[in-house]
């Protein structure tokens, strides 16, 4: 038997959550009241109002000694800090730096968290508050970035056929049906009953499923099992009886708070002890306590594990609704928090009514009309389908389902994200992006200003104080003054950190034709600062080592050729001369083995970039800046001359820049790097030659000699020879791209090709004219005037160009003809199938 037939039959059997009777059959155990002597472990769901309510009853109820809570055990010396009167939400963010490897982990807390009630609360009563769960560097959360993610979400088809039994969409609707929407309504041993059971079956089907013989090997997350009798994390279980190697990420997470637990209960043998963690771990805690308790044992608590690393760091940083809610993509529970905070401020039906409120007041702010007749359908609508689903109160589903019906006249081209765990994907219809926005909220939080922050906040803010960049909105700044280009430099490292509010308008590009000296940056406020500077602080205690992590890491993690380049160009303009050399001799030793001309291009390009800037960006004639240009002409030489021509191939852009690049070398450091211009001039010759080349590159190396000072013999030839319509454009594009002024100054250029398009049939003109339209693109707005204007003298016209183009008609019959014209040509082509 399956574990959905399973799921289907103890459905059957304890018909829970009709909303008016309690749960028949065996569970483990009360919420309220005694489990396993003065032992009580409430389950709960991650962010669930209805799991909140259900812990605080239970320390008014139990008074305990100790409430134990799922979370971080490292934070226990730092009780304190989650005390000061934050504004919420916040969460603990860990930053884990092994090597090169690097990763992050938060947890999470808003007001209606259980584990944030279990916290406060709890310290009311005068318990003792203990996190009880293995630090998040430990290996057990190697693929776990958010500690409170859904369990039961990892166990999709039980989960589908909890669903389905029920009628409901997805888990979220149908956790708002069984406890969110009974919450208040039933006992708190009614509900808890109800959710110990649903935790249960989710938790039975889960090791049901897995192989026989205690583990496939792979966590319910799908990382890697963990040894927890060493490396990072030491031996969490204590008396784990059997081999450990076969134990998944949650056991060895449980086995852990097993311990914790099992202290507890022996320093307080005749005291309640509450503990809260997800439901999911809920049977697991109570049986190892039972066993603990049956086997003799000190009352002393676990030791807490040294963390691995001198970069693992864990700080209180702000943390915002929107990155709580799981519509934005994040691995979290419950989504539309702004909603699920007034539920657990208002109840359900107050919560519907100021939801709906706010739906409306979004929508009439953005110029959508909502009139009070759309305002009482959709509380109609809402309140019959909460109705028809059993609720007394309009649930999330109920309020949204509602609006849509009342809000939304036409056909939908995307489901509603609320039907699923989806993204708002595009083209979202408007009043449903409204709808999401306003139930997912706006909160930000904010942390107390006595709150423990990183080295690198400081640091960061002492450098922009001492560079005058604090209270800016903007900065030009002129890279030739020694202090202006550290300003640079420290702006450049915030932007290489992603922390918001750094934006360089305009300044240095490695691929620029011409040097720029000066920068344009933009800066913001942006309430997201403090937390992004706080993550980053796992980088590094100051702005320039956590910088050279940041730069380090995007290196070691691939991107190919590009990546390297625009890393080695970041770290030159942070000034981190160290990564700089590191970068640099990895590309060195990389580009020979390039195979693609289009990437390899683009490095030669930005290295190149940085040696002309040289003593502006202390990059002044790098031996191994040299060594990279000089095999990086060599390699593209030999691959641009192999590179298979395609008939009908339209122009490449990213390859005609790979030949720019390789003639930008030989203009600028032919002669300091010693380049074999010859060679390369000869390699462009044939590739001229070649009628089986690629047209554009035929045009790209027929420009390249002439824009290094050897004018064509015969250019008139050469470009009626181009090629057929077809591939005229091309040819021009790959010519123009390299020797644009050259085309310009050559007084035959132009009617050659004007004779060129003149002759061409109708047909042909129709063919030639996207490519012709491209290849007239690497023109700037000023010479294709001046270009124009010569074309139309060829053709007898003298009046300006601009009267031409820019005629203004006033006749309005004209104009409504030339709108009946276009419209007809618009029926034909879509009739015929030619465009939709």
């Amino acid at each position: 038997m399956t574990s959905s037939e399973k799921v289907s039959g103890t459905l059957a059997e304890h018909a829970i959550g009709d909303g008016t009777e309690g749960v028949v059959g065996n569970v483990i155990g009360n919420v309220i009241g005694n489990v396993i002597g003065n032992l009580t472990v409430i389950g709960v769901r991650h962010h669930s109002p209805a799991c909140a309510g259900l812990v605080r009853e239970a320390i008014e109820r139990l008074r305990p000694a100790h409430v134990l809570i799922e979370g971080p055990s490292d934070m226990n010396d730092r009780i304190g800090e989650f005390l000061l009167g934050h504004e919420l939400p916040v969460a603990v963010f860990t930053s884990v730096r092994v090597g090169s490897s690097a990763r992050g982990s938060w947890s999470p807390f808003c007001a209606y968290s259980p584990e944030w009630v279990a916290l406060t609360e709890g310290t009311r009563a005068g318990a003792e508050v203990r996190f009880i769960d293995l630090p998040a560097w430990h290996p057990a959360f190697s693929v776990l970035t958010n500690r409170y993610a859904d369990a039961e979400l990892r166990f999709t088809e039980v989960v589908d056929e909890l669903c389905r039994q029920f009628g409901m969409d997805n888990i979220d609707t149908l956790w708002d049906h069984i406890a969110e929407m009974e919450a208040g309504q039933t006992s708190a041993a009614e509900l808890g009953e109800r959710l110990n059971t649903y935790f249960d079956l989710v938790r039975t089907a889960s090791e049901a499923d897995r192989q026989p013989g205690g583990g496939s090997g792979t966590d319910s997350d799908g990382g890697p099992s963990g040894d927890p009798g060493g490396g990072l994390g030491g031996d969490p279980s204590g008396d784990s009886g059997g081999d450990s190697s076969e134990l998944t990420s949650d056991e060895i997470r449980e086995a852990y708070m097993a311990r914790w637990i099992s202290g507890a209960l022996r320093q307080s043998p005749d005291r309640p002890v509450l503990v809260v963690c997800g439901g999911f771990h809920r049977p697991a805690l109570m049986r190892l306590a039972a066993e603990a308790l049956s086997r003799p044992g000190d009352a002393a608590w676990p030791k807490a594990e040294p963390a691995p690393a001198e970069s693992t760091a864990s700080y209180l940083v702000p943390y915002s609704f929107k990155r709580l809610d799981s519509f934005d993509g994040y691995q979290s529970g419950m989504p539309s928090p702004g909603y699920y905070q007034r539920l657990w401020e208002l109840g359900p039906s107050g919560a519907a009514a100021a939801l709906t409120e706010d739906v409306v007041l979004r929508l009439r702010k953005r110029s959508q009309r909502v009139s009070t007749a759309d305002l009482i359908a959709a509380r109609v609508n809402g309140e019959g389908l909460a109705a028809v689903r059993g609720h007394r109160y309009p649930a999330r589903a109920d309020l949204l389902d509602g609006l849509v019906s009342a809000l939304v006249t036409e056909a939908l081209d995307q489901p509603l994200p609320w039907t699923g765990r989806r993204l708002l994907a595009p083209g979202t219809h408007p009043a449903v992006v409204e709808m999401v926005a306003a139930l997912s909220g706006d909160q930000v939080g904010r942390l107390h200003p006595d709150t423990p922050l990183p080295p690198l906040v400081h640091d960061a803010e002492a450098e922009l104080e001492r560079h005058g960049l604090a209270d800016k909105k903007s900065a030009t700044l002129d890279l030739t003054v020694d202090s202006e280009r550290e300003s640079s430099r420290l702006l450049h490292r915030l932007r290489v950190l992603r922390i918001p509010g750094y934006d360089r308008v305009s300044g240095p590009d490695p691929a620029a034709e011409d040097s720029t000296f000066t920068e344009e940056w933009r800066i913001t406020t942006e309430r997201d600062r403090l937390a992004a500077l706080i993550e980053a602080g796992g980088y590094g205690p100051t702005v320039e080592l956590a910088a050279t992590a940041r730069l380090g890491e995007r290196v070691q993690g691939g991107g190919g050729l590009e990546a390297a380049a625009l890393a080695l160009f970041d770290a030159v303009l942070c000034g981190i001369e160290d990564l700089s050399q590191e970068v640099l001799g990895s590309l060195s030793q990389s580009v020979g083995a390039g195979n693609d001309v289009e990437p390899l291009g683009e490095v030669l390009a930005a290295v190149l970039g940085l040696w002309r800037h040289d003593q502006l960006l202390a990059a002044q004639e790098s031996a191994t800046l040299g060594t990279v240009i000089d095999a990086s002409v060599d390699r593209l030489l030999w691959l641009v001359e192999s590179a298979p021509g395609a008939a009908g191939a339209p122009a490449q852009p990213r390859r005609i820049a790979a030949v720019r690049s390789v003639r930008d070398a030989v203009r600028h450091a032919a002669a300091r790097l010693e380049l074999d211009t010859v060679r390369a001039l000869e390699v462009m010759a044939r590739i001229a030659d070649n009628a089986e080349a690629a047209p554009d590159l035929r045009g790209a190396a027929f420009g390249f000699g002439w824009s290094l000072g050897t004018p064509p013999p015969d250019a008139e030839r050469t470009i009626r020879a181009a090629g057929s319509p077809a591939s005229l454009g091309d040819w021009l594009g790959g010519l123009f791209a390299l020797a644009r002024e050259q085309c310009l100054e050559e007084a035959s250029v132009l009617p050659v090709l004007n004779d060129l398009v003149t002759a061409m049939t109708d047909r042909d003109l129709l063919v030639a004219l996207p490519a012709l339209r491209q290849a007239f693109g690497y023109f700037p707005p000023r010479e294709r005037e001046t270009i124009a204007g010569q074309v139309l003298r060829l053709h007898g016209v003298e009046d300006s160009v601009r009267s031409l183009v820019r005629a203004k008609i006033d006749d309005p019959v004209a104009l409504a003809r030339g709108r009946e014209l276009d419209s007809h040509v618009q029926a034909v082509l879509e009739r015929e199938g030619l465009i939709r």
